[in-house]
């Protein structure tokens, strides 16, 4: 890939698509490697964990309220699978970030990339998106509480037959949801790349990933919806054909279905986390904030114990991988 820095700034989504699928190319071993061992796992438990929280699901609405003691056992077999799948899916997506932005990173500055350097790099990456990922939390918190707030207002808009209300919190949801949702996903994933490549994490990436995120919101909303949508339609047809389709589907078919869903799962987050990477480029571009590739290859270095402070002059004058 080699890209003037002006013509960064003029990339479309298509043009960043395009970019980003290039990138494995460069080093197909190590991706491969990072798909196997990191995206694959984190993608595979997005869609299977269906399989053992909906039997659960089907027992509980089967149990009579009278057997107390089947349906606190349910419970506490439904919440010790959800626990699980949280802290997995947690831990997967930091470590898939983590390899792929700092492997990218790697290529453009011209050091020498393999799986070892990644997975040792990893250590000292996590540590700053794991900071960075507990300040966003609390931002999704509070957007938490007032979306289930609305939420409730409208069961209870729905229950007392209160047209206007029942409007007013349906439009609202909808907003939190495409609006509010979409920009602090597009928010957070930004701020990621930016606790790896520079040398602020936590509430500081936040605040950088913001700055960078003006100019660039409408695309960047609608990059993480096109995501989100392929995600929700791959998990869709899983549960309706694997999941629940017993019935309707032979066992091989659900078999060769979900394998299916699965590899394009792999694929959607495996091109999502690159294109959030090469989307950092288009931002520091736009805001004709070049980067010295000695300094980011500098930076990159201290994750493998040959650190060199990250200079604060920067001037990138080709994006070349």
């Amino acid at each position: 890939m080699d890209l003037a820095a002006e013509e960064l700034q003029f990339l479309s989504i298509g043009g960043i698509l395009r970019e980003s699928t290039t990138i494995p190319k460069f080093s197909p071993k190590t991706f491969h490697l990072i798909t196997l061992t990191l995206i694959f796992p984190l993608s595979f438990a997005i869609l299977a964990h269906s399989l053992f929280t909906h039997p659960i699901l089907a027992q509980l609405d089967s149990t009579p309220p009278s057997d107390q003691s089947q349906t606190n056992h349910e419970w506490t077999l439904l919440f010790v699978y959800q626990f699980i799948y949280i802290i997995f899916l947690f831990a997967f997506s930091l470590l898939s970030t983590a390899a792929v932005v700092f492997t990218v990173a790697s290529l453009y500055t011209g050091k020498p990339v393999s799986f070892s350097s990644t997975m040792s790099a990893i250590p000292l990456v996590l540590k700053r998106l794991f900071i960075t990922f507990l300040w966003v939390s609390l931002c999704m918190l509070v957007y938490n509480s007032v979306f289930l707030l609305f939420l409730v207002i409208l069961i209870i808009a729905i229950d007392i037959q209160s047209v206007i209300l029942t409007v007013v919190s349906m439009v609202v949801i909808f907003v939190l949801f495409l609006g509010v949702h979409v920009y602090m996903t597009a928010w957070w994933h930004l701020a990621s790349v930016v606790s790896v490549l520079e040398p602020i994490y936590g509430i500081a990436a936040m605040r950088k990933s913001y700055e960078l995120l003006k100019g660039r919101t409408h695309m960047a909303c609608s990059m993480v919806f096109i995501y989100l949508a392929l995600c929700s339609f791959t998990a869709g047809v899983f549960g309706g054909v694997v999941v629940r389709g017993g019935d309707a589907f032979g066992l091989f078919t659900r078999i060769v279905v979900g394998g299916f869903l699965v590899g394009v799962l792999v694929i959607v987050n495996l091109v999502g986390l690159l294109v959030q990477s090469v989307f950092y480029y288009v931002c520091k571009s736009f805001h004709h904030q070049a980067i010295d590739k000695s300094a980011l290859h500098d930076h990159l270095g201290g994750y493998l114990g040959d650190y060199v402070p990250l200079k604060s002059s920067i001037q990138m004058e080709n994006f070349d991988i």
